[in-house]
């Protein structure tokens, strides 16, 4: 993920005053003046300025966020501007900003024309719904929820990503440069993926419609397939 250049001092400075005070009995400032440098990035409502790179994060679910929030600041995952911006923040303020932007529920747009092959988009389907046994691959939607759109409280979607977004991410976890809580189940199976997979998945993934109902489901469709760290099993 890019650092975002929209990230400005003012921002910064916003969202780290009001970190000290983060745990007081009362606050009166507005919580989304709080979180302005998120939508700086993120964009107003969580819904992204630049969704190759910066994630939507409006809708995901709490849990997720959270999760990410810390992987930020205690440096499983890597990015200059996140890790500045979280450092000084406590548990319950992070807690506080995942809830937020959980909270929101608001249209996706239509995917974009895959530009993969038949045979590609394909194979990105069979291993996102059916995974694949004979390398003890489980299934996209075994974790992630048969609507792909994640379930709660802590399994994010994955629709509505680009595709570009998505094969980043996963080759990041397959190299060892996105990390989760241990057990790190998704870093576990990016390294059981080739890049034709990663590309398929991703690819697949981008040009699936968003369901009616884009919120996470209350339940995977059967025990997970692997522990994972900040996963409720």
């Amino acid at each position: 993920m890019r650092i975002c250049s929209l990230l400005t001092a003012s921002a910064l400075a916003t969202l780290s005053l009001h970190a000290l005070a983060a745990d007081a009995p009362a606050r009166a400032t507005d919580l989304t003046d709080r979180l302005a440098a998120c939508t700086a990035c993120h964009g107003k409502e969580g819904r992204t300025i630049n969704a190759e790179y910066l994630p939507r994060i409006a809708g995901k679910p709490a849990g997720y966020l959270y999760n990410q929030l810390q992987n930020f600041r205690d440096g499983r995952r890597n990015n200059a501007a996140m890790s500045h911006l979280l450092q000084p923040l406590s548990d319950s303020y992070l807690r506080e900003i995942a809830a937020y932007f959980s909270a929101l529920d608001l249209p996706y747009p239509p995917p974009v024309a895959s530009k993969a092959t038949v045979d590609e988009l394909r194979h990105g389907e069979a291993l996102v719904l059916r995974g694949d046994a004979s390398r003890k691959l489980p299934a996209c939607s075994q974790c992630h929820g048969t609507p792909l759109t994640g379930v709660t409280p802590a399994i994010p979607g994955l629709l509505g990503l680009p595709a570009a977004y998505m094969s980043a991410q996963l080759g990041a976890w397959r190299a060892g440069q996105r990390k989760a809580q241990t057990p790190d189940c998704m870093g576990e199976m990016a390294k059981s993926l080739t890049q034709a997979d990663i590309n398929a998945v991703a690819a697949w993934l981008a040009a699936q419609p968003m369901p009616p109902s884009s919120k996470p489901v209350a339940a995977a469709p059967g025990p997970l397939p692997l522990k994972c760290g900040g996963v409720p099993q």
